[in-house]
């Protein structure tokens, strides 16, 4: 039986109740005011115990359900409201982290790039005696000079594939001149006037190329990687 029909049995009950006293009333000549006997079946007990007992069990059952129900649905929410919270500030948090993680790389890049800006200025202080001619021993001797030697590598591998060592290559397509296949090669006269004869001035160039362009010579190693030039 539902909750429904059990309350619906109560009421129909204490209706049977009330119309029986209105009889004994009428029938004993009493024509006055209801007695208390209305008010007190407006209460559960006497609804209950109008009430066959085994009927009576299923109504307590059915209040103690609606009971249950009622504080699973309050957990429930109470539940997600905390859950929807916990969310917020573990989102909060992640992007705080994030930021600050950002953050922290670019300090450290800026910082390498400053470090090797400073390298690149000490370097073009370094006074190199010209000569008449260099071996690529000598070349690469005096670019160890002027390169900050967590780029050297870097450098030394464009400067490979660009010219393999020869101060003196050109390209006879382009023009391109140099070490570093400057194009063109009268690019390189912003460090020295010999720049056509003189390997350390084709690397301070290129390094300072390097470093305005693409940040340092691992990164412009890392740009000619993926496109064959830089």
């Amino acid at each position: 039986m539902s909750r429904i029909s059990v309350r619906g049995l109560a009421v129909a009950s204490a209706t049977a109740v009330t119309a029986v006293g209105a009889v004994s009333g009428v029938a004993s000549g009493n024509t006055g005011q209801p007695s208390n006997d209305a008010e007190a079946m407006a209460s559960d007990s006497t609804l209950l115990a109008d009430i066959p007992a085994g009927q009576q069990a299923q109504v307590q059952t059915a209040s103690l359900t609606q009971q249950a129900d009622a504080q699973a649905i309050a957990a429930d929410a109470s539940a997600k409201k905390d859950a929807e919270e916990a969310a917020r500030k573990q989102a909060a948090k992640d992007a705080v982290a994030k930021q600050k993680a950002a953050a922290d790389a670019k300090a450290r890049k800026d910082a390498a790039e400053a470090a090797s800006r400073s390298q690149t200025r000490a370097a073009a202080a370094v006074s190199l005696a010209p000569q008449s001619s260099y071996t690529v021993a000598e070349v690469q001797a005096i670019a160890r000079q002027i390169i900050p030697s967590g780029q050297f590598q870097c450098f030394s591998n464009i400067v490979d594939h660009e010219s393999t060592w020869n101060y003196r290559a050109q390209n006879p397509s382009s023009g391109a001149y140099g070490l570093v296949q400057s194009l063109p090669g009268s690019k390189m006269a912003s460090v020295g006037a010999d720049w056509q004869t003189n390997p350390a001035t084709q690397i301070k160039w290129g390094l300072n190329y390097m470093n305005d362009r693409y940040g340092s010579p691992c990164d412009a190693w890392s740009y000619w990687q993926a496109h064959g030039n830089y």
